[in-house]
Parts: C-alpha cells; sequence; structure tokens
C-alpha cells in the first residue's frame, strides 16, 4: 500500500473507516480503471466472480429524500430490485442515478467502496461472494481496490446477506436424441 499520506482523500477515508473497525486493509492502486467488473478483474488476474461491485439503489426516505442501499454483489451478478425490495421491506426502491450515488455515498461510481461513506447507509451481500476466500473491493477511487475475505467485509459493511440477485438463466436444453 502506498503511504497513507499521500492516498487521496476518498481512499483514505475507506482505509479509516477499516482502521475504526480495527481493521488494516492494503490498498492496491492500478495502471488500468476497475471501472467496470470486467476491467477489474483483468487487472487483478482474478476471476469476475471475486470483484465486489458496489451498487447503490435508493428508497423513499420517512422524513422526505432518499435512503441509500448499498449492494455488494458479486462481478457477473446483477441485482433484481423485486428481491432487493423483499429484503429491504422498501417496495419503492430504485437504482440510484450517479449524481445521487454520488451525493448519497461521497464516492463516483465506479469507485464506489462497501465502507466509509459520507453518511450511515444500509448495506446487502449477495451470498455469492462467500464462494471465495478472497473477493476484491473498490477503496474509493476508480483504480483502487482492496482484497478482504467476504466474512470481513460483512463485517466491515455491517451487511446483511441475502439473496438480491437475478436467478442463472437455465442451460440451454438440448435437442431430443433418438435412440
Amino acid at each position: 500500500m502506498p503511504e497513507t499520506d499521500a492516498l487521496p482523500p476518498a481512499v483514505q477515508r475507506v482505509v479509516d473507516a477499516a482502521a475504526r473497525k480495527g481493521v488494516t486493509i492494503d490498498v492496491h492502486v492500478l495502471a488500468t480503471t476497475t471501472h467496470t467488473a470486467e476491467d477489474a478483474a483483468r487487472s487483478l488476474g482474478a476471476e469476475l466472480g471475486q470483484i465486489v461491485k458496489s451498487l447503490v439503489f435508493v428508497a423513499p426516505a420517512d422524513a422526505g429524500g432518499l435512503d441509500p442501499i448499498v449492494c455488494l454483489v458479486s462481478g457477473p451478478n446483477r441485482v433484481d430490485v423485486a428481491r432487493l425490495a423483499a429484503v429491504t421491506g422498501e417496495a419503492e426502491v430504485r437504482r440510484a442515478t450517479a449524481r445521487e450515488a454520488s451525493e448519497l455515498t461521497g464516492f463516483t461510481i465506479g469507485g464506489i467502496p462497501p465502507i466509509g461513506h459520507t453518511r450511515p447507509v444500509r448495506v446487502v451481500m449477495d451470498p455469492d461472494l462467500g464462494r471465495f476466500p478472497e473477493v476484491w473491493a473498490a477503496a474509493g477511487a476508480d483504480r483502487a481496490v482492496f482484497p478482504v475475505p467476504p466474512a470481513a467485509l460483512r463485517t466491515l459493511a455491517n451487511a446483511i446477506v441475502a439473496p438480491i440477485t437475478e436467478a442463472p438463466a437455465p442451460a440451454t436444453a438440448a435437442s431430443p436424441t433418438s435412440s
């Protein structure tokens, strides 16, 4: 990890958030962008499933405005909004716009981390991340990432683990053969 004082402020917020929970994270700043999960996997030489996508959704707040919900999702998976609504109890949940995501978390899309947000957020984690001994999450900037065991990620982000992704597409049936 680069010297702490050399980190951009957004990345430092992530490092500090982990430290407040007693965890030291090893931030890697890559030469290429990690704007997409595919970019990150390619840059890291990791499986796509090891990449944690931090996706921001919103629900109407009781006092007006919006409450953010951050979904930590395995790279190839897509959030099923109906499942997310059922898990969170928020019937009107929807994907945040880029502007909303930035305003509600303090980070820009492509670098949104699971921790270190500028305000409290609810976090829901895809159970598929648990298939790997280590996953890679954004560290606050589009080229900054950190490795973390899924159980530690759940604890750091104070996440609930729940099935929030679309069911896999059924395999194409083989054509019947005559015997």
